[in-house]
């Protein structure tokens, strides 16, 4: 069932003074933590971090609960736009995230947080031996790809034509994790992911480097929605995510600084 929330909208700085002064909506925990349920819809590449930032979070504030809700970026805007309940949004792209402001729903202006890069992910060992993008058009080989509709398609395809080369896809999944499922499972051969999908597969992958000239530096921003009734909380979860120790966090999943 769908939540009908107060609309909402001001920059994260404003929210933070509005709240300093006048206090907050949502009551805080005796310690002066926060309070609430937030939802967060988030690119499905941040999965690992943010949940690792989400338990982080609610142990500085015991009475927060967070709940997060994975896919491509494109698919939870969509989502957003048709009435789902999210606080806030996390997108692996500022061109979807220019779909959510004007659409009207940014109820902060996007921050940036984090960076990612574009890997060739192939099975453990590589046994194909790709060394770079322009082996991925031999024939015979199982590439898949992100649908070019979700930020990790677009990127691919800026990739691949940086480099030149021009391939048909098996297959083109709605998420970055199909991508990474596909290659793991040994449905295909090789794909191209983000930098720190190959790094959360572990012995199940093995990566190729792109070129910083072939390479796309993905940036992702956050930003709350305007019908979110928890502007404390929003504004309290972009701050960890953007302080020390939600940089930490993220870097450790091998993304980059914004």
């Amino acid at each position: 069932m769908i939540r009908h929330r107060r609309p909402r909208r001001a920059t994260l700085g404003l929210l933070a003074l509005l709240i300093a002064a006048c206090g907050s909506s949502t009551p805080a925990t005796a310690d002066g933590s926060r309070k609430g349920e937030i939802t967060v819809f988030a690119a499905a590449s941040l999965a690992d971090a943010f949940r690792d930032i989400g338990e982080a979070f609610t142990q500085a504030n015991p009475g927060v609960t967070v709940r997060f809700t994975f896919d491509a970026s494109s698919a939870l805007v969509a989502q957003i736009v048709q009435g789902a309940p999210a606080d806030l949004f996390a997108s692996a792209d500022t061109a979807t995230m220019d779909r959510l402001t004007a659409a009207g729903l940014a109820g902060t202006t996007p921050v940036p947080f984090a960076t990612n890069r574009l890997q060739i992910i192939t099975g453990p060992g590589n046994p194909a031996r790709i060394s770079g993008l322009a082996d991925l058009a031999r024939p015979g080989l199982k590439v898949v790809l992100c649908d070019a509709a979700v930020p990790c398609g677009r990127y691919a395809e800026q990739s691949l034509g940086r480099a030149g080369v021009a391939l048909s896809p098996v297959s083109l999944e709605q998420n970055v994790k199909g991508v990474v499922t596909k290659v793991t499972a040994g449905e295909a051969d090789a794909g191209i992911v983000y930098s720190t999908d190959v790094k959360a597969a572990g012995a199940k992958a093995a990566g190729v480097e792109i070129p910083v000239d072939q390479n796309v530096v993905a940036t992702y921003p956050i930003a709350s929605t305007s019908t979110s009734e928890l502007a404390e909380v929003d504004v309290a979860f972009i701050a960890f995510l953007t302080s020390a120790a939600g940089q930490d966090v993220l870097a450790r999943y091998g993304f980059g600084r914004p």
